[in-house]
C-alpha cells in the first residue's frame, strides 16, 4: 500500500544559511566546496579574517557560522565576542588539534571541527545544528552566553600573549586599536570603555581585568577599581584634597586616582 506523504514530508524546509570566516584561502575554499555539497545548504558569505566576520554575520544573520579558532588580530573567540548578542547563530569553530579548546567546547556543548576537517564530521555537525534550530533549543541570547562561556574557559588558565592591538567596537565597525594609542580603558558593567589619545571613544567587549592582565603593566597603571590609563600619557599630576592624585593626560583628559593608589603613584611617578 502506498503510504500517503504526511504534511511534515511535503512541506519545503528552507536552506540553512552558513558563513565560513578563516584567514587562509585554501582552507576556506575546502570548507565552503564540502558545504556547498549538502543540498540543505546554502552559503551566504565568507570572510577572511575576524573583523569582517562580525560585519558578515550581523549583516547576513546566517543560520550557522563556521569560525576558524586561530585567525590572526581577531580570532574566533574575539569574533563571538564582538557579536551582538541578538545576532549570534549558531557557531561550529574549525581548529587544529587543540585538545585544550576541544574539551572547552565540549563541556559548554559547542560544537567544532578539526583540521584537516573529513566531510563526515561535517556532515554530523550539521546535522546536530538542524536538531537544535528545529529544537528552538536556544535563542541568540543563550547562544551567546554559552560561547562566552568556552571563551572563558579557553582564555582563562591559557597564557595570553601580551596585547598588540585592542579590538574595539564603533557603530557597525570592528575597530582594531593599537594600544599604544589607547590613553584609558574603563570598566562599564560586562565590557570596557577605551579613549584614545585623540579622544575617540569606543566599546571593548571583555573585562577590565582580563585586558589589564594582557597589556604592559609598566605602560598601563591602575587608577581604581574601574580604571586603568596609559602611563606614558601623563603629563601633569596635581595633589588634591585628602590624599588624592588628580592626573591630566595628553589628550586633556582628567582622571582621579583612588587614595590607594594615590600613595603608590607617588613613590613611582613623583620619586626622583
Amino acid at each position: 500500500m502506498t503510504r500517503r506523504p504526511t504534511p511534515q514530508s511535503t512541506a519545503e524546509v528552507p536552506p540553512l544559511r552558513v558563513v565560513i570566516a578563516d584567514d587562509e584561502r585554501p582552507a576556506r575554499s575546502f570548507l565552503a566546496a564540502m558545504l556547498r555539497s549538502h543540498e540543505e545548504i546554502v552559503v551566504v558569505g565568507e570572510a577572511a579574517d575576524g573583523a569582517a566576520a562580525v560585519q558578515l554575520i550581523e549583516r547576513e544573520r546566517p543560520d550557522i557560522a563556521f569560525l576558524d579558532l586561530q585567525m590572526p588580530e581577531l580570532d574566533g573567540l574575539e569574533v563571538v565576542r564582538l557579536l551582538r548578542r541578538d545576532a549570534t547563530p549558531l557557531v561550529i569553530f574549525v581548529t587544529a588539534h587543540d585538545q585544550y579548546a576541544v574539551r572547552a567546547f565540549e563541556a559548554h556543548a559547542v560544537d567544532y571541527l578539526l583540521k584537516p576537517v573529513e566531510p563526515t564530521r561535517i556532515t554530523e555537525a550539521l546535522a546536530r545544528a538542524q536538531e537544535r534550530l528545529e529544537r528552538r533549543e536556544s535563542k541568540p541570547e543563550v547562544r551567546a552566553a554559552r560561547l562566552a562561556r568556552a571563551a572563558d574557559a579557553i582564555e582563562g588558565p591559557a597564557a595570553s600573549a601580551p596585547l598588540r592591538r585592542i579590538p574595539a567596537r564603533h557603530h557597525e565597525d570592528v575597530v582594531l586599536v593599537p594600544v599604544e594609542h589607547v590613553a584609558l580603558l574603563e570598566a562599564d558593567g560586562e565590557t570596557v570603555r577605551l579613549v584614545t589619545a585623540n579622544n575617540e571613544r569606543f566599546t571593548v567587549p571583555a573585562r577590565l581585568k582580563d585586558l589589564e592582565e594582557r597589556l604592559d603593566p609598566v605602560r598601563f597603571i591602575r587608577l581604581s577599581r574601574a580604571q586603568v590609563c596609559n602611563a606614558e600619557m601623563i603629563v601633569r599630576v596635581s595633589p588634591q584634597p585628602g590624599g588624592l592624585l588628580q592626573l591630566t593626560l595628553s589628550n586633556g583628559l582628567r582622571l582621579t586616582a583612588s587614595r590607594l593608589r594615590s600613595r603608590e603613584l607617588r613613590e613611582s611617578l613623583l620619586a626622583l
